[in-house]
Parts: C-alpha cells; sequence; structure tokens
C-alpha cells in the first residue's frame, strides 16, 4: 500500500478533525502552486483569498472573510497550528458532535475575521491576515469551558488543568497585541470569545453550530437529484382484478363441494334420499 492509499484511509476514518487538518494542509499547498510569494520570510497571497482590514476590499470579496483561515504565512506557521488543532479538536469531538466541530470552527473563522476587520477600521491601521488560529481558538476555549478541571498529560509538566493551559495562551496573546502581529492576535481574542460563548448558549439550549449546519444542508439538498414520483394509474390498475380472480375461484370450489357430497348422499341412499333444495341444486348445477 503507497503512501496515497494510506493518507485516504486515514482521511476516511480519522474524523472530522482529521479532515479539517487534511484541507488546511491541502489548500496550503495548492496555494502556493498557484500564488507563490515569498517576501521578508513569509508567504505573501492576493487580497481576493486573504483578508484585509480594509472593509472596502472585504466587502468587494466577502469570501475571503472564510478563505483566509484555511491559509498561513509559513510552513511553521502551519506546522503550529495544525499541532494545536489537531490537540482541542480531538478533546471537543470528546463531547461534542463532528457537525458542531465543523459548525463553530467556520462560524468562528468568520466571526474572527469580521472582528479582525472592524478593529483595524476603529484603530485606523491597515493590516493582511492569514491563518486558522482564530478557529482553532475557538475550538480549544469551547473544550477548556466545558471542561475547565479536565487533566492534560504534558511532555516534562505532567498532570495539568486544562484551563491553566489555555489561560496561558489567552495571557500571552494579550500581552502581545500591542507588540507584533496585532491582527493575528486579535483574531485569536475574538474566536476565544465566541468558544466560550458558544459553550455558555448551548448550556442554555441555543446551539450556534446549527446555522451553519442549516447552510451546508440547504447547498446539499440543492444539487440533490429529486426522488421519483411513482405513476399513480399504475398502482389503480393492478388492485381491483386479482380480487375479482380470487372470489369466482373461491365460488366454484363451494359449488364444486357441495355437487360431490350430493353425489356421495346418492350413492349411499340412493336419489330419493335427497331433499327437494338438493334436488333443486343438482339440477341447475348441470345445465
Amino acid at each position: 500500500m503507497g503512501i496515497i492509499d494510506d493518507l485516504k484511509i486515514q482521511y476516511r476514518t480519522g474524523g472530522i478533525t482529521l479532515k479539517v487538518i487534511f484541507w488546511n494542509i491541502g489548500i496550503f499547498l495548492v496555494s502556493l502552486i498557484f500564488f507563490f510569494q515569498f517576501k521578508l520570510g513569509f508567504f505573501i497571497y492576493p487580497d481576493w483569498i486573504s483578508l484585509s482590514s480594509n472593509p472596502l476590499v472585504a466587502v468587494i470579496h466577502p469570501w475571503t472573510l472564510l478563505s483566509y483561515g484555511f491559509l498561513h504565512a509559513t510552513f511553521w506557521h502551519l506546522l503550529f497550528n495544525m499541532m494545536v488543532l489537531n490537540f482541542a479538536g480531538r478533546l471537543f469531538t470528546t463531547y461534542f458532535t463532528d457537525k458542531q466541530f465543523l459548525g463553530l470552527y467556520l462560524l468562528s473563522t468568520v466571526f474572527a475575521g469580521l472582528i479582525f476587520v472592524l478593529s483595524f477600521y476603529v484603530l485606523g491601521g491597515q493590516s493582511v491576515i492569514v491563518g486558522a488560529s482564530g478557529a482553532i481558538m475557538a475550538i480549544l476555549v469551547a473544550a477548556t469551558t466545558y471542561q475547565p478541571l479536565l487533566n492534560v498529560r504534558l511532555f516534562l509538566f505532567g498532570n495539568v488543568k486544562l484551563w491553566y493551559i489555555t489561560g496561558v495562551i489567552l495571557l500571552l496573546d494579550l500581552m502581545q497585541i500591542r507588540l507584533d502581529n496585532t491582527g493575528g492576535h486579535i483574531a485569536h481574542l475574538a474566536g476565544a470569545f465566541l468558544g466560550f460563548g458558544y459553550i455558555k448558549l448551548l448550556q442554555n439550549g441555543t446551539d450556534l453550530s446549527k446555522i451553519v449546519t442549516t447552510i451546508l444542508n440547504f447547498f446539499v439538498n440543492l444539487f440533490k437529484p429529486g426522488k421519483a414520483v411513482p405513476f399513480k394509474k399504475v398502482h389503480k390498475n393492478y388492485t381491483t382484478p386479482p380480487l375479482k380472480t380470487i372470489s369466482k375461484i373461491i365460488t366454484k370450489d363451494k359449488n364444486q363441494q357441495q355437487i360431490d357430497e350430493i353425489l356421495d348422499k346418492i350413492g349411499r341412499s340412493g336419489y330419493d334420499s335427497l331433499t327437494k333444495q338438493e334436488k333443486e341444486f343438482l339440477f341447475k348445477a348441470g345445465k
């Protein structure tokens, strides 16, 4: 079995977290082939697939609110994000469904992108953002909000409470928000906020991931071929005749049985032993 076949099996059986990791890696590799530009140690993408902080550009290219989340600035950026996604995704799907994972992932990608654009508009700055960090933080914070005291075993540290790990990551984002990659840190915190809010709303009976599920189901059903409607006349034509045939057979069997009984009586006691009704029945049957 080759590497490609092995990857196909892993994709089919690995669950939604692994599928999303495959999507990120695949889109990253494809984007390098078609949009490869390298500047100052970063991969540069055109503004119609990366997310610009310029509201006008974002409005002209609304799909960038989603596409930016599957692009990464460097190989190490991709690697670190996928490691955290694998960790957070496995925790999340321990308690929630694949549909909830995908719904929250896509919803938080869009939400983090919107907050990034609005923040830079208010601050008066210009920037471009790529990366899945906002969605990953939403997944991680959602799992932490649901099970904050869960023990996680870390290399060199032993068992650590989940909320300690998430808290340190959030604290680092807050500390670095004015130093470098301001847009990235804003997206991280926005995703974290949505992840926290998602669990709180879910505990009150509102599942935000159903927004995404409803949209996806709409497009799936839109292109799904409709079921063929049976031709009603076929059923009508074949309903009555079999009942009539059965009725005739039953009547014929009863008449023959009565004739046989009368003939047996004649054989035992003679014709004179028949009643008037039996003689009339035998006369009519002989016509």
